[in-house]
C-alpha cells in the first residue's frame, strides 16, 4: 500500500470480501489429533528464537521468555495449533485463557510468531495475526511496547482494529470499527475473551478512549 506520511499505510475502505472476513488458516504445525484442546511451555528453541523478532537490545532477555503451543478453531470450523512467546511469568495464565477460547470456540486466523522482516515490511493493510511477543517500541512513541516484554497479546487484528483520529490498523479493516455488527472473531465489552483476560488481570484496549486498541490485551495496563 501508498505510505502516510507517519509510514503507515493509507487507510481505503474494506474490501467487500473481507467486511465478513472468514478465511482458512493454513496449517504451520500439526493440528490436535483428537480435537481436544492441549498446549505446551517450553523454553525457546534456538530455530525459533532466530525466527523471532528477539535480539540483545530487547528489554527482556531469552531466558525471561516462553514459546507456547495452543491449540485454537479457525474460521474454517477446525482446530489448529498455534505458537506464542509471551513472558515466563505469565505463561501459564495465557495457556489457561486459549483453553477458555477454545472451549467456546472462538474462532482465530492465524497464531504465529512474528519474523524480524514484519517489523519493516511494506504496508498490506490486511494482516490477521495473533501475535504476542514483538521487540517494538508503542506505536508512535520511544518507549518500548508491552509486547516487547511478552506481556500483551493482540487477537485477531483485523476483526479488532486499532484506531487514533483517522489512523486505522490493520490499513484496510474500516469496516469492523463498526461494533455494533456483531461478526465471528471479533472482542466485544462482556464476551468470552474480555472475561477471560480480565480473570488473569488483564486490560482490554478497547476500553481505553484513545487510541482505542480492540485487539490489545496487556498485563501492564499499556
Amino acid at each position: 500500500m501508498p505510505k502516510r506520511a507517519d509510514g503507515f499505510g493509507e487507510i481505503r475502505p474494506t474490501p467487500p470480501e473481507l467486511v465478513n472476513r472468514s478465511l482458512p488458516t493454513k496449517d504451520v504445525l500439526p493440528p490436535p489429533a483428537d480435537g481436544e484442546y492441549k498446549s505446551t511451555v517450553t523454553p525457546i528453541p534456538p530455530d525459533v528464537l532466530a525466527r523471532s523478532t528477539w535480539q540483545a537490545g530487547c528489554p527482556v532477555g531469552k531466558d525471561d521468555l516462553r514459546y507456547l503451543t495452543m491449540s485454537f478453531w479457525g474460521f474454517d470450523g477446525r482446530p489448529h495449533t498455534g505458537e506464542m512467546i509471551v513472558n515466563t511469568k505469565v505463561a501459564q495464565q495465557v495457556t489457561a485463557v486459549f483453553g477458555k477460547l477454545y472451549e467456546a470456540r472462538f474462532p482465530i486466523e492465524e497464531m504465529r510468531v512474528t519474523a524480524p522482516a514484519e517489523l519493516t515490511a511494506p504496508p498490506t493493510g490486511d494482516g490477521n495475526s495473533t501475535s504476542a511477543f514483538v521487540c517494538r517500541p508503542a506505536r508512535g512513541q520511544t518507549t518500548w511496547s508491552a509486547h516487547a516484554y511478552g506481556l500483551a497479546i493482540d487477537v485477531n487484528s483485523f476483526c479488532n482494529p486499532y484506531s487514533k483520529g483517522e489512523l486505522v490498523l490493520p490499513e484496510l479493516a474500516s469496516a469492523y470499527l463498526d461494533r455494533g455488527r456483531a461478526r465471528p472473531g471479533m472482542i466485544r465489552a462482556g464476551d468470552v475473551a474480555e472475561r477471560a483476560f480480565t480473570a488473569i488481570g488483564w486490560t482490554w484496549g478497547g476500553t481505553w478512549r484513545t487510541p482505542r486498541d480492540l485487539m490489545h490485551f496487556s498485563a501492564t495496563g499499556t
